[in-house]
């Protein structure tokens, strides 16, 4: 790593070194793997805890991956200083957070703010779902279909199967399965409490974002100011990087008219990265300390490229099928999974860590027990390398 001492904006990045731009452009600064993985930890409150109360930290992170219940809540246990499952089960219950479809065409915990405003964004790729299932809704005028599914959930919330249920009599000869997931793809549907509060539970019950949350719906954001949220949390980040966190393509445009308030680099293949010009961009050698994620945390699962945070040694360690598991992270990369085990938590490294290493993540891993479970027995215990 050459140490240039190039200040870009947000600071002195030693990880930072200068390379021409194909075509003969000005030479453009370039950002190796550590100086973009500080950067992405330091956006993702994961270099150190914030302060941050957990709505904000929702809404700056631009929602929390929620296919499961718990996963939003280790997911701040993991960023906030302070906080407790209770202050985001509060929030969902006072409808100022909530579950809905967006990002992915996954689950996500977002501010009620967002719900409204970042379901439209997405809407193209909820259009693209519906285009499987069209053989199963010939005949189905999708304008009454959508009407009638709101009424329908507005009445009261309903299930996916109740769901198949009531809109089948209207249309008996379409497919019940492409009926609920095109009530599903027309219109926001959030999901409601019990569902997602902490230490509840309940069946997913669905009903509209507007009936839910008591606000109209809004139109889609301009696409700019994503952008610029998207960097906040994820950058240094390219086009292509983007895209695959929203789920979206043809977003070159809108980077383009942001350029001139951008700062752009490369990454050690060559991409263009954008950046805000005055996010951190923290020195590489600043120490990052471990971290437990939930399953799907967005860290993993919002660049094309996720050698910033995976090792290439480890690539396709953390996932089975379409199931990714928990993740630690040492040195900001990472380096083992993790699973309850009763009243323990069980880490296995996919490498063999120092002595140093593997008390850090004890630490944590006590640490994360104890915010999640004050009166466990918070045990940490470690399994054998898991090797490829």
């Amino acid at each position: 790593m050459t140490n240039s001492g190039v200040t870009t904006g947000g600071g002195t990045t030693s990880g930072t070194r200068r390379r021409a731009v194909r075509g003969g452009a000005a030479a453009a600064p370039v950002l190796d793997v550590r100086a973009l993985n500080r950067a992405t930890l330091d956006r993702q409150l994961l270099l150190r805890r914030s302060p941050l109360p957990a709505q904000d930290a929702v809404r700056h992170l631009l929602g929390l991956q929620a296919q499961n219940v718990k996963p939003p809540y280790v997911a701040l246990a993991a960023r906030l200083d302070g906080f407790a499952p209770e202050q985001l089960s509060d929030l969902m219950a006072r409808r100022e957070v909530a579950r809905i479809v967006t990002l992915r065409s996954t689950i996500h915990t977002h501010t009620a703010d967002d719900c409204l405003g970042l379901r439209p964004l997405v809407q193209p790729a909820r259009d693209r779902e519906l285009g499987h299932f069209r053989a199963g809704l010939d005949g189905v005028d999708l304008g009454r279909l959508a009407a009638l599914a709101r009424e329908l959930v507005e009445a009261e919330p309903r299930t996916m199967a109740g769901l198949r249920q009531a809109l089948g009599t209207q249309w008996p000869d379409a497919d019940p399965r492409a009926l609920a997931v095109a009530a599903r793809c027309t219109l926001p549907l959030v999901q409601v409490t019990p569902r997602g509060l902490w230490g509840g539970s309940g069946q997913v019950a669905l009903t509209t974002a507007e009936h839910w949350l008591g606000r109209p719906a809004r139109p889609a954001p301009a696409t700019e100011s994503v952008v610029l949220r998207y960097l906040a949390a994820f950058g240094p980040a390219s086009v292509k990087d983007m895209q695959t966190w929203a789920g979206l393509t043809r977003l070159r445009d809108a980077f383009e008219r942001l350029r001139p308030r951008l700062l752009t680099f490369r990454d050690d293949n060559g991409v263009e990265l954008f950046d805000l010009p005055d996010a951190p961009r923290p020195d590489p050698d600043t120490p990052a300390p471990p971290r437990f994620l939930p399953e799907f945390d967005n860290l993993l699962l919002s660049h094309a490229d996720r050698a910033r945070v995976v090792p290439p040694a480890l690539h396709g360690r953390n996932w089975q099928g379409n199931q990714a598991y928990r993740t630690v992270l040492v040195d900001g990369f990472l380096a083992g999974l993790w699973k309850p085990d009763g009243d323990a938590l069980v880490v296995e490294f996919l490498t063999e860590p120092t002595r140093a290493q593997r008390a850090a993540v004890a630490a944590e891993g006590e640490r994360m027990l104890r915010v999640l479970d004050p009166g466990g027995a918070h045990d940490v215990r470690f399994g054998k390398i898991a090797r490829s």
